[in-house]
């Protein structure tokens, strides 16, 4: 049976990142059918609008939306009516729950989660951290890390750390190779949480052919070897299981599921520094 495809535009005042988010996980749900997605970001005026009404008319799907202005709100909503697309603004379900438990109206602006506050600073600074500090760059500041992600080549250590950085999580990683000993400042620190990554050795040998094939490199070597990979893997686990640092399995974890569960570790883990500090 052949997937289906639908359109799917998502229009906003501001990024449109809640809108991808939000509509992704709501597509994730049916098997077979994929959108092809529209994006219009920084949609403010009126003239903005009327392209997004052109192209909904000419490719009629779902619409959402996170528009603040009430007039192009409505405006979209008719033109949706007119076309047969039916429409949603994402945020209002959810400003009305806020209005009825706070008690007071919302104040409308564009793009406010995005404004220049502490917290966006924050997140550029551990972004930065997390730059410099990857695959095991200046070993000697991994105590001013907030996470340490250790694990065998191809166990999602760089992009885990980026997503945990973007959440403004100073993150750095430290790759485990072959008869090459571990930077001797990982012995000392106390302040990060230290977290393994495994993988089975199937899904790291099926990573690592891949990227041989992307690099066009020899793929007589240990490193796509099952029984190397494998023992690769058992040493990391020995080590994990001596230092007594949790593990986290990404064999069939996606990036957002792993930063998930090692957010719930480094909680627990400040609730324990808090305590004996």
């Amino acid at each position: 049976m052949g997937r289906s495809y639908f359109h799917l535009h998502l229009v906003s005042d501001a990024t449109g990142e809640t809108l991808i988010a939000a509509s992704r996980a709501a597509a994730a749900q049916y098997q077979g059918v994929a959108s092809i997605e529209h994006v219009y970001p920084l949609i403010r005026t009126h003239s903005q609008l009327d392209r997004v009404i052109a192209e909904i008319e000419n490719a009629p799907g779902i619409v959402l939306f996170t528009l603040v202005d009430a007039e192009l709100s409505r405006r979209l909503e008719v033109s949706c009516e007119a076309s047969g697309s039916p429409c949603l603004s994402v945020l209002n379900p959810i400003l009305t729950l806020f209005q009825s438990y706070l008690g007071t109206t919302s104040t409308p602006r564009a793009g406010a989660q995005h404004m220049l506050n502490a917290d966006y600073f924050k997140r550029i600074d551990a972004l930065n951290f997390t730059m410099l500090h990857d695959d095991g760059q200046l070993p000697e500041n991994l105590e001013q890390a907030d996470i340490l992600l250790l694990g065998v080549s191809r166990t999602s250590k760089t992009p885990t750390s980026i997503y945990l950085a973007n959440r403004g999580l100073k993150t750095a990683n430290i790759p485990l190779v072959p008869n090459v000993a571990t930077p001797t400042a990982l012995e000392d620190v106390r302040h990060p949480l230290v977290v393994g990554l495994l993988a089975s050795p199937e899904r790291i040998v099926q990573i690592r052919q891949n990227r041989l094939l992307a690099l066009k490199a020899d793929y007589q070597t240990p490193y796509v070897d099952r029984v190397a990979v494998a023992e690769e893997v058992a040493q990391s686990r020995r080590l994990f299981a001596e230092k007594g640092w949790p593990t986290i399995d990404v064999t069939r974890r996606s990036i957002e599921e792993t930063a998930a569960a090692i957010i719930d570790l480094y909680k627990e883990h400040r609730l324990k520094f808090i305590a004996q500090a």
